[in-house]
């Protein structure tokens, strides 16, 4: 039989956040225990400043926590250095940011290139016009950021997320940029392409829609997450 812990894609144990401000300790929360199935999608709610994304970011080594571990896979990212985690984010994460984080220096196609560049995968440019193709953009593969609309700089975030076929996709306020319609369609196109690719979703909403769509709906409040 196989216990919960070894069933997950990502969990943490006893999971702490506080930040050293200049007039004392700010606690966003503290003894989060979470354990997210391979294939489940997952939203988290809160109101503004409640510590969301940093706990989307602590699931995606991109900070540690003060307290408490965090493991994906089976790498516990919490006893791993910057280095090593950017080498389990290279390999098992994608993340959609609400504000996009393309490099406007580059192609739509380069920008989906980086992260396989990065882990020296083979053929990255193979791949990334694949990736590109799927969310519709197959003909602006040329086109660098400031040359496309939101809605489509979104898409090339999403295919630059998925290229590296992650097994955790941690989406941050993917919508929050977009208007309703344009932000509609890419909430579809991400379940889609989760649902296609046999991914574990993780998203950070404010929007009680793209919520009810997920699995699983829990809110962060008061330094808990609690069930919906």
């Amino acid at each position: 039989m196989v216990d919960a812990a070894s069933a997950s894609v990502v969990r943490t144990e006893g999971l702490g956040m506080v930040f050293r401000g200049p007039d004392g300790d700010i606690r966003l929360f503290q003894d989060i225990d979470l354990a997210i199935e391979r294939g489940e999608t997952l939203a988290i709610l809160g109101a503004s400043g409640c510590g969301k994304s940093t706990l989307l970011g602590l699931l995606a080594g991109l900070d540690v926590p003060t307290e408490g571990r965090v493991v994906v896979g089976d790498a516990e990212l919490t006893a791993l250095d910057e280095d090593q985690r950017a080498r389990v984010r290279g390999e098992q994460i994608g993340f959609v940011f609400q504000a996009f984080h393309l490099l406007g220096g580059l192609t739509a196609l380069e920008n989906v290139m980086m992260p396989l560049e990065l882990a020296d995968r083979p053929e990255p440019a193979v791949a990334a016009r694949r990736a590109l193709e799927q969310v519709g953009l197959g003909e602006r593969m040329g086109h660098y950021p400031k040359q496309l609309s939101g809605g489509e700089q979104q898409r090339v975030a999403i295919a630059r997320a998925f290229v590296g076929e992650p097994r955790l996709l941690l989406a941050d306020e993917p919508t929050g940029n977009l208007d309703r319609a344009t932000g509609a369609r890419i909430q579809d196109l991400l379940f889609e392409l989760n649902r296609a690719n046999g991914t574990t979703l993780v998203v950070v909403t404010h929007d009680p829609v793209l919520a009810g769509r997920c699995h699983r709906v829990l809110h962060l409040d008061g330094g808990q997450l609690v069930a919906a």
